[in-house]
């Protein structure tokens, strides 16, 4: 484990590692990374409450003159924008024969069914009901009571969020052979990071897990007695039960970014990274995990959504924001990467736990 102390705020946030150790000599987590721990972790992540919404995709990708569409548990959903832009959806088929209503275009607000000219505005027409649907800004949400089978609410639970205004956002998906727990579970194992990762990470430690004290330091180096002091007010459900980490974003070589970061599970099938110390500190990383159904061999879909809203009070950031459309290809590049990695974790779990064989 690196002892190097870690900058302080207002500081340059890199930091040239004196020595790069081989990724096989770095620290073993084995023995931390207990699967009961992990285990609980999971089981208390879904045991709270959803209120039956499902996120679908990113706010961005309903078109003007295209819906979004996708599955929820084999449940095919569509949702698109209405005349004045609010987002309206529901069921995927179209109520006349049975048309793809993904595959039809959108024109005035209006969903064309392209089979025969069915026209949806959104409202209750020829026994196409509409679902509860939510555009938090950044993600497209929908609320199946049918699948959820919990006590619906209003809206979603939407992680607090540092402000769009002054956000960098970027959305990726993608699909893995596995359940939505499977997904959850590897967002709540943060020991894996520097050693399945070492492209991304290094200097990982896990400062604190559920139901452990604290060991102490933060991304400044300096001890933090009385940290958890009034750390609550305003957090969302299942924010005391959080792993913190230190670690170092891998940027070339010897040359990283050190920051704290704490991981918690707001609901079943969300996991959220918050950066707390260190560069970019309220930045946060959402990951949601969709069911989508089986595929045609009867194994268990699911698609992740993983958003991510960047910040910094740099001088330099809101350049950065005004060069979005350039640098959003290359956060999605990155988080393709780590889940090609961790979906196969998820799968590979899955398949354990299919057969009974998971340790967990």
């Amino acid at each position: 484990m690196s002892t190097e102390p870690r900058p302080r705020r207002g500081r340059l946030p890199l930091r040239l590692r004196r020595h790069a150790i081989p990724w096989e000599r770095q620290r073993p987590t084995w023995r931390e990374a207990r699967p009961a721990v992990i285990a609980a972790a999971l089981k208390r992540a879904q045991a709270r409450p959803s209120g039956n919404w499902y996120v679908l995709g990113a706010s961005t990708d309903v078109r003007p003159a295209r819906p979004l569409s996708g599955t929820v548990a084999g449940v095919e959903v569509v949702v698109w924008r209405d005349a004045l832009g609010r987002l309206v959806g529901g069921p995927g088929a179209c109520p006349h024969l049975g048309a793809p209503l993904a595959d039809s275009p959108v024109r005035c607000g209006t969903l064309v069914c392209h089979w025969h000219g069915l026209a949806l505005d959104g409202t209750p027409f020829a026994g196409w009901e509409p679902l509860p649907v939510h555009d938090d800004g950044v993600l497209v949400w929908a609320r199946l009571d049918t699948v959820g089978e919990e006590p619906p609410t209003p809206a979603p639970l939407v992680p607090g969020r540092p402000p769009r205004a002054t956000a960098l956002t970027s959305v990726w998906r993608g699909v893995g052979t596995c359940e939505p727990e499977d997904v959850v579970a590897n967002r709540l194992d943060p020991w894996h990071g520097a050693w399945f990762h070492p492209y991304s990470f290094v200097d990982l430690t896990v400062v604190e897990a559920p139901g452990e004290a604290p060991r102490g330091g933060g991304a400044d180096g300096v001890e933090d007695e009385g940290r958890n002091e009034g750390w609550d007010e305003g957090r969302n459900e299942g924010e005391d039960d959080r792993f913190v980490v230190d670690v170092s974003f891998r940027l070339t070589g010897r040359l990283v970014v050190p920051v704290r970061a704490e991981f918690t599970a707001p609901g079943p099938r969300t996991v959220v990274m918050r950066i707390t110390e260190g560069e970019g500190t309220g930045s946060v990383v959402e990951s949601h995990a969709t069911p989508l159904g089986p595929d045609g061999s009867g194994r268990p879909r699911t698609a992740v959504v993983e958003a991510v809203l960047a910040t910094s009070d740099r001088p330099g950031f809101p350049l950065a924001r005004r060069l979005a459309p350039a640098l959003r290809p290359l956060m999605r590049a990155a988080a393709g990467r780590l889940w090609r990695d961790d979906l196969a974790y998820a799968e590979r779990r899955g398949h354990l736990r299919a057969r009974g064989l998971f340790p967990g």
